[in-house]
């Protein structure tokens, strides 16, 4: 194991969820003379085996309650598993509960000295790095208000600064990171650069695929408590990418059975339709057709639509308001044709579309979430938002 950092063998845990509350002397007694009645087994884990080697940014991905978090739990020590066994060459810091350890009556300044001494550092090793600490934390103003008075996001900042004086030979972070405002997640994510260029082993769980194309060397997939795909970091983030497109249904091309719908119903969405419902590079526009239908008379409408991809980012909204469309007065009975274009600079992947109807009064007469969706096939530039296929000049 010299060259191992950290060796999963065969890993399952299994946790006892109860049917309900034991608060008596009675209720054990009953529960106990009825085995596996008063609780269900969650298989959180199930043989999961792997090995990380010396220096290497491992990164776990999977969906929420896919296993991760419990595996790096086990990992750290937090949880034991039911099954299998886990051996940690060298000291390992958990970045999973940051702040653990911390008084919200004490202090910021009180707080770090107090965590100091939990990480094993002497308070004349915390009185040298105690600005920078502050410093990276950006809390030089709010060391001396108790620590109840900070926000969760300068809390987490203030326990993420301490955690990173600690020394360590393999660290364990979680998504727990991504807090405070961009100017802080770039710190650290300067810290994992680092880390890297320290050739620091650090078991990295996120749902980030663009941190886990930058940092990571190799990462495994899980889902349903097992591991399903190990590799190359990119290939990982695309089968992770690939989850969501492949089981989502409400992303199957040209859905319209799908999706939430709502509103008061004056006038409705009578059909949806794609020009085409998978575009590749070749494909310049997007054109999407929508006919709505009065059921009373309206006047001053508004028709928009949300574009979204497979996270449910929005990636783009426009109505006819904002873009100073006149949608002519819909009498009882009769239909009205809008139509839209939109240059294709969509990446690989599949989107989903939402429609709406505004009256006048800014009423909604119709609305109608993942309405219709479309497939873009574009390999070349899977894991970009978009495609902007720059023109470029060499001289």
């Amino acid at each position: 194991m010299d060259e191992l950092a950290v060796k999963v063998d065969n890993v399952s845990k299994v946790f006892k969820l109860p049917h309900e509350k034991q608060s008596s002397i009675k209720s054990v007694l009953v529960n106990f003379l009825r085995p596996n009645k008063g609780y269900e087994l969650q298989q959180a884990l199930k043989d999961v085996s792997l090995e990380i080697k010396k220096g290497e940014f491992f990164g776990i991905v999977g969906r929420n309650g896919s296993g991760k978090s419990t595996l790096l739990k086990i990992i750290a020590g937090i949880y034991q598993p039911t099954e299998g066994t886990v051996g940690v060459n060298g000291k390992l810091v958990p970045f999973i509960e940051l702040g653990v350890g911390f008084n919200p009556e004490l202090t910021g300044r009180e707080n770090v000295y107090l965590n100091g001494a939990l990480l094993g550092f002497s308070d004349k090793e915390i009185n040298k790095m105690y600005r920078d600490i502050v410093k990276f934390a950006e809390l030089e103003r709010f060391m001396d208000q108790k620590l109840k008075n900070y926000s969760s996001g300068m809390q987490v900042r203030l326990a993420f600064s301490m955690a990173v004086r600690a020394e360590a030979d393999v660290l364990l972070i979680d998504e727990v990171l991504a807090v405070g405002d961009a100017d802080f997640q770039r710190k650290c994510f300067q810290y994992f650069k680092e880390l890297k260029r320290d050739k620091k082993t650090v078991i990295f769980v996120t749902h980030d695929m663009d941190a886990v194309r930058e940092f990571c060397d190799r990462a495994i997939l899980i889902e349903d408590s097992q591991v399903i795909h190990e590799g190359a970091a990119g290939k990982i983030a695309s089968r992770y990418s690939d989850l969501f497109t492949e089981t989502a249904p409400s992303l199957k091309a040209s859905n319209q059975k799908g999706g939430m719908r709502g509103g008061q119903g004056s006038v409705r969405v009578k059909k949806l339709s794609l020009e085409k419902s998978v575009l590749t590079a070749k494909d310049l526009t997007l054109k999407l057709k929508v006919i709505l239908e009065a059921f009373r008379e309206n006047e001053n409408l508004m028709t928009g639509l949300r574009i979204k991809n497979s996270f449910g980012q929005f990636l783009h909204e426009s109505n006819t308001w904002n873009e100073q469309k006149k949608v002519p007065d819909l009498p009882i009975g009769q239909t009205r044709e809008v139509t839209w274009e939109f240059p294709n600079i969509y990446s690989d992947g599949q989107y989903v579309i939402d429609v709406y109807v505004y009256g006048e009064n800014n009423e909604v007469l119709d609305i109608w979430d993942n309405a219709i969706s479309f497939t873009v096939k574009r390999p070349r530039n899977r894991g970009q938002l978009v495609s902007l296929n720059p023109k470029i000049t060499v001289k």
